[in-house]
């Protein structure tokens, strides 16, 4: 489902500089912002385009937010003039990955693409799915919490963009596990994704709303985050049951190794795309994996970016089962009612039996891996990955 809080609009008037956020709706405002007096004369149909940009009610994704930014400025422009930003400037560098890799196409192309572009934004748009979000009340903005006969449900609810998860979704689903662990009503929960995908990992949006001189204090700040997250599925104390509803991706795979039971689609993937993005192993993955699936079978995913198959998960233990796609709704309903039904007193002393044996190791492995982590995020080798990607993106 879609949120419908009331959104800010696109603005195409002036571009504001390398600090804007690329996925900010506080400031998604300033993405665009470009200045009137470089439009002269355009067609009724680009001029039809930009306005029509301020109607969307969902936020593309970045990727998508660069070809918009690049095509305006070769429409507008020309082909890219100005120098390449700094290493650890990650706005400024994107945008001028994305202005320069559109080469040498003529203005008129550019005017065409970036037309094309946003009518087809505009025409993807459910209304009737937006005006039925707004039906539902919740604390919660992106992720959607139920609770119901002894069951607590967390769907990842940002359909739109795969279910990617950003720095708000990170601490809802921390408040949505200990709230869960606290309430006497709640027997087991379980997580799963709105939409087609399980989650497609971290939203990289959480590392383009950084103004270079900050990246310390993002790198200090999502360690912490990280390892509260991780933490949070470490000592969940009831039992935790993932239904992968489609491919999962990153730290979404990896926490994986802390549920009590995982069902899969068999139209689920799994993947761990880390040092394709510059970055390292986490959600206990470094210490799990090797223990589930053996060294070279785990570096297979950690080191080496293999994409699994459901299938292929679940010979490696991963998954606890492979569950036809067309029922698997109905199927996992049918697994987590039978545990719903056990005395839950029993389950949790029979969890905390068997967590008890690695937490201490769970735990260190978590702080170990947000280190590094840290050091990752702070490493012009991952800059240069991060970028590359978002590059990349733009350019399909």
């Amino acid at each position: 489902m879609y949120r419908t809080e009331r959104r800010q609009k696109y603005d195409t008037s002036g571009f504001s500089g390398q600090r804007c956020l690329l996925n900010s709706r506080v400031q998604r405002t300033q993405f665009l912002h470009m200045g009137r007096t470089a439009f002269g004369a355009h067609d009724a149909a680009f001029e039809a385009a930009k306005e029509r940009l301020n109607t969307l009610k969902e936020e593309p994704d970045n990727n998508v937010k660069l070809q918009i930014y690049a095509l305006f400025k070769q429409a507008t422009k020309g082909p890219c003039n100005t120098p390449k930003p700094g290493a650890f400037d990650f706005v400024g560098r994107a945008k001028w990955q994305a202005w320069s890799g559109l080469g040498d196409i003529s203005q008129d192309e550019a005017q065409k693409q970036y037309i094309d572009i946003i009518n087809g934004l505009a025409g993807e748009e459910s209304p009737a799915e937006t005006e039925q979000a707004g039906e539902e009340a919740s604390s919660y903005k992106e992720i959607k919490v139920t609770k119901e006969n002894k069951v607590c449900s967390i769907l990842l609810n940002r359909p739109a963009k795969k279910n990617a998860i950003t720095w708000l979704m990170y601490n809802e689903i921390v408040q949505a596990l200990d709230d869960a662990s606290k309430d006497d009503s709640v027997t087991v929960a379980v997580i799963t994704g709105a939409g087609d995908y399980y989650c497609s990992g971290n939203d990289l949006g959480n590392f383009m709303n950084i103004d270079p001189k900050d990246m310390p204090k993002m790198a200090r700040d999502g360690k912490e985050l990280l390892r509260r997250f991780v933490t949070a599925f470490i000592d969940f104390p009831k039992p935790l049951i993932g239904a992968v509803n489609g491919p999962a991706v990153g730290v979404s795979v990896t926490v994986l190794g802390l549920f009590d039971a995982v069902y899969a689609t068999d139209k689920a993937t799994f993947h761990t795309p880390f040092t394709e993005l510059g970055q390292s192993a986490e959600g206990c993955s470094s210490y799990v994996f090797p223990k589930l699936m053996g060294n070279t079978k785990a570096n297979e995913m950690l080191l080496f970016n293999k994409k699994l198959t459901a299938h292929e998960a679940c010979e490696r233990g991963l998954v606890t089962e492979v569950l036809p796609h067309d029922s698997f709704q109905k199927e996992v309903q049918t697994r987590v009612e039978y545990v719903a039904q056990l005395p839950p007193q029993s389950v949790r002393e029979g969890k905390k039996l068997v967590r008890d044996q690695e937490r201490e190791d769970l735990h260190k492995a978590n702080e170990k891996e947000c280190e590094v982590l840290e050091g990752r995020w702070l490493s012009e080798e991952c800059v240069r990955a991060i970028m590359s990607f978002f590059t990349k993106k733009a350019r399909l």
